[in-house]
């Protein structure tokens, strides 16, 4: 795991969510949907905290966990700056595969947004979110992020030589055989496991949990860049209500969740 710490020590998380504004706000409209209205939610794999953050804006009581030391620093730090660092329960520096420092069933919710597309066997995957249903209350909802080999694909054949080796036949059918994706440059994205759509659900049924829900967290709109937003807010507050009621709309549709490259799956702890 060690160079995916360094990655992370190096990469401005927040800032990504910040460029790519929609996989957040597609993330937060389905996560605020589901969560009860009140308890005590862990973040795992929080990175710099943007989520948690926001779900102490919210009121909730929040724990945040992740493996890179850097990032917790960088929540902490983002908790003060924001104001909400008294409904923070803990910041954690762990591995989502042992999360020995909570208890049973200590959570009413728990999200983990980035631990599992970086852990590339399926036993590490099983240990991880067996670690989540653990420490997830009964009937807690779970919010649980995946990537998807036929996004990756579908990049890897529009900008071969940023995503090698998938850059040459060889190197794409191994990475849709195995889902496996280890980037042959220095210093870029790596480590990762992307899954086959159909396979995502029964894997998380498998180890404990009802699906609610797949959702594309980028929905229609994950290409839109800021003078496409901007125009669209510029034609008024209800025609930029009624433009994102379509983008949480077809974000639920199973026929286009292809077309992100983030899924959230939101399932319930059987």
């Amino acid at each position: 795991m060690d160079k995916i710490i360094k990655y992370y020590s190096a990469f401005d998380e927040w800032g990504r969510l910040d460029r790519e504004p929609i996989e957040f706000i597609v993330n937060r409209h389905f996560i605020t949907k589901f969560l009860p209205q009140k308890g005590h939610v862990l973040d795992n794999g929080a990175g710099p905290g943007k989520y948690a953050i926001d779900l102490a804006k919210q009121g909730y009581n929040v724990t945040l966990a992740d493996l890179t030391p850097g990032l917790v620093e960088i929540a902490k730090e983002k908790a003060m700056e924001f104001n909400v660092q008294d409904r923070f329960q803990g910041f954690y520096v762990g591995d989502a595969r042992n999360l020995h420092m909570f208890e049973d069933e200590q959570f009413d919710a728990s999200l983990m947004l980035g631990p599992l597309y970086h852990l590339q066997t399926e036993e590490d995957r099983v240990r991880a979110v067996k670690e989540l249903h653990r420490v997830t209350k009964k009937q807690g909802m779970v919010f649980v992020a995946f990537m998807t080999r036929i996004r990756k694909l579908a990049t890897s054949l529009l900008f071969p030589e940023a995503w090698k080796p998938n850059h040459t036949i060889h190197g794409l059918s191994e990475f849709m055989e195995t889902g496996v994706f280890n980037h042959s440059d220095e210093g870029r994205f790596t480590g990762a496991y992307f899954f086959h759509i159909k396979d995502i659900n029964p894997f998380m049924s498998e180890n404990g949990f009802e699906p609610v829900g797949l959702i594309g967290s980028g929905s229609i709109a994950g290409a839109m860049k800021t003078e496409q937003w901007d125009y669209w807010r510029g034609q008024g507050e209800d025609s930029y209500r009624k433009i994102m009621d379509m983008v949480f709309e077809i974000a639920a549709d199973p026929y286009n969740l292809g077309a992100s490259s983030h899924l959230l799956y939101i399932g319930r702890k059987r």
